[in-house]
């Protein structure tokens, strides 16, 4: 799990532990089986609903992106890469990049370069590769919306569980002493609910946008330098270009 992600996860249950604790209620009062199967999996389900079959056969990897490090490179080093390659085009021609091109690992970056190499118009290049990256960040959505309307749903099924809950009590009013227990339990759906949507699935959703930004961003990066090693611009040119391209603090962090 990324770290960062842990981080939010872990401070968000605390917190919730240490003011239920402050307030005299036991933090295992939360392991509520039928308040937890109700939350996650009808949340789970009326989002499904909000989707096609194809979209549902993504949902493994939308919640991998939203847990899981960003597979994002540092900047630096993609620049350094593009570095190189003007280098070599510089000195020996676009053509001289075929070898090395088969060794790059980035999809993006070796489908660019080979368009290149092959002779692309550059404004048809940059408009293919541009198109992708749009392409890209509209499947992010997708999968950041899918995130947010489990948010938009879970508090309204968690009250759901609390009137189901309710009902209950209701039908044994002949039997007060249970009563207490009967509507603390109702009222844990409702907390598994909010719970959920807040310290759960709407920051999945804003960590799939902000994944989405990042990988994106790096994708810009790399059709610039792309189409300038197209165009024969000298590496030092290059490298000063793109650099203007990457957050100072970016830079700073790779320098320190």
């Amino acid at each position: 799990m990324d770290p960062a992600t842990l981080i939010g996860f872990a401070v968000s249950i605390v917190a919730l532990f240490v003011f239920m604790t402050m307030e005299g209620v036991a933090p295992t009062a939360l392991i509520f089986l039928p308040a937890i199967v109700l939350v996650v999996i009808a949340t789970f389900g009326a989002a499904a609903a909000s989707q096609t079959l194809d979209d549902l056969k993504k949902v493994g990897s939308w919640f991998k992106m939203a847990v899981l490090p960003a597979k994002v490179p540092p900047p630096t080093e993609q620049i350094q890469t593009l570095v190189s390659l003007a280098e070599k085009a510089r000195k020996e021609g676009l053509l001289a990049l075929e070898a090395q091109v088969k060794e790059i690992q980035d999809p993006f970056l070796k489908r660019g370069l080979q368009m290149g190499i092959d002779g692309t118009d550059p404004e048809e290049l940059r408009t293919v590769l541009e198109s992708e990256i749009a392409a890209k960040k509209a499947e992010d959505k997708v999968a950041a919306k899918f995130m947010n309307a489990m948010g938009g749903y879970a508090p309204t099924i968690g009250i759901l569980g609390c009137i189901v809950g309710l009902m209950n009590v209701m039908g044994n009013l002949d039997n007060p002493a249970t009563l207490g227990p009967m509507v603390s339990a109702a009222f844990i759906a409702t907390l598994w609910g909010v719970m959920a949507a807040n310290f759960w699935f709407l920051p999945m959703g804003a960590k799939i946008l902000r994944v989405s930004e990042l990988q994106a961003a790096q994708m810009e990066l790399l059709v610039e330098g792309i189409t300038e090693i197209q165009a024969g611009t000298s590496p030092r040119a290059v490298r000063l270009k793109l650099t203007s391209l990457v957050p100072p603090s970016a830079l700073a962090k790779e320098a320190a």
